[in-house]
């Protein structure tokens, strides 16, 4: 989940560079590489069971504006004391008007655009094709950072050229998921045919809405990675755009729905917000994971392990929900997958992302492309 959504255990925000600690002891490096891996494999299946706990509460009428909003909530104020103890001598002495405006369209995009499309998408299609479509973003970010001249792009470049056969196969493997996973009745019951067709256009609203958000969480990546270059401090921005995004998102289901609610009978207030509460404090303790990680392996290897949410997810789906997934979007998987080790083996191999001169700003000379890489 940087990809933490605050809702469904993906980040909120990007999680980029992690802020330099001091080491108590060395610790031995075989040990130190299984519990990043173990970790980061916890992280993934963290999430994917929360997209499956969510499914049912969604579909049982829950706002997913009143998840987001306390969901953001949450996790703001539990990465709050850990951006004052680590960060507080990286913050500016006043803030400027631009970076204002920055923290604003962070929150926006990435808190409450995103989160709400993310929901209402996993709400109208699956748990699966949810957490699978995020996996679209590391190419989609080459897109978008090439035509802002953010990144270098040489069509005569091997490294360029796999890097967009990988965003070929990501949205091959999108699609194929989108059209192969079609919606199924459970065993034994033919729905009729006017619920049939309103299941299916379901489903295309779902993925348009997930398509959507993989564009907004790519735009707001880019845009993060912009922020950082001034503003260096990673939990601190997790934790105000978190907190700036759960007002915005509260403020418009107030404008749109004339009262903050959960939007459902069906189930009390205290236990959603119980379960938003529990989603908000996994969420963070993923985050701060993640945030360790990269710092210790860099966004590839952190990226690297992102696709085993989606398994989780369908595997967890297929056992508590009974949702099947049809053999035929395993394809799409596995063009969606191969596209994205494509974008991350071809940016690693190529070692320049951003312009040399910005390089110091992000604290690191061999990795340069951490801010434009989001785990999930």
């Amino acid at each position: 989940m940087a990809a933490t959504m605050a809702g469904v255990s993906m980040p909120a925000t990007v999680t980029p560079l992690a802020p330099q600690v001091d080491a108590v002891a060395p610790v031995p490096r075989w040990w130190e590489d299984a519990a990043i891996s173990l970790g980061l494999v916890a992280v993934q299946l963290a999430g994917a069971a929360y997209m499956v706990v969510l499914t049912p509460i969604l579909a049982l009428g829950l706002d997913p504006l009143f998840l987001v909003t306390f969901g953001s909530l949450f996790t703001g104020l539990f990465t709050l004391p850990f951006a004052v103890n680590l960060e507080r001598n990286k913050w500016p002495s006043e803030l400027s008007n631009r970076l204002v405006l920055q923290f604003v369209l962070l929150s926006l995009g990435g808190v409450t655009v995103f989160q709400a499309l993310m929901l209402h998408g996993m709400k109208k299609t699956s748990p699966a094709i949810a957490s699978a479509m995020p996996n679209l973003a590391p190419g989609l970010i080459f897109v978008v950072a090439g035509c802002l001249r953010f990144e270098r792009v040489d069509i005569k470049c091997q490294y360029t050229r796999a890097k967009i056969l990988g965003t070929l196969l990501c949205l091959g493997g999108a699609i194929t998921m989108s059209i192969l996973q079609s919606p199924t009745a459970p065993p034994g019951r033919r729905p009729p045919d006017l619920a049939a067709a309103k299941s299916h256009q379901d489903w295309v609203i779902g993925c348009v809405c997930l398509l959507g958000a993989v564009l907004m969480l790519s735009g707001t990546i880019i845009l993060q990675a912009a922020t950082m270059i001034h503003f260096p401090a990673p939990f601190t921005l997790c934790s105000v755009t978190s907190l700036i995004g759960a007002v915005m998102t509260g403020l418009f289901q107030v404008a749109t729905a004339g009262r903050l609610s959960p939007g459902t009978p069906q189930i009390s207030t205290e236990i959603i917000l119980s379960l938003v509460f529990v989603g908000g404090l996994v969420s963070s303790v993923c985050i701060m994971f993640q945030t360790w990680a990269l710092e210790k392996k860099g966004p590839v290897v952190v990226s690297l392990f992102s696709p085993t949410q989606t398994v989780g997810t369908a595997i967890f789906s297929a056992l508590f929900l009974g949702r099947e997934v049809q053999p035929a979007s395993m394809l799409g998987m596995v063009f969606l997958f191969s596209g994205l080790y494509l974008v991350l083996w071809a940016k690693k191999k190529e070692g320049q992302v951003l312009p040399a001169d910005r390089v110091v700003a992000y604290g690191t000379e061999d990795d340069v492309e951490k801010p434009l890489l989001l785990p999930h």
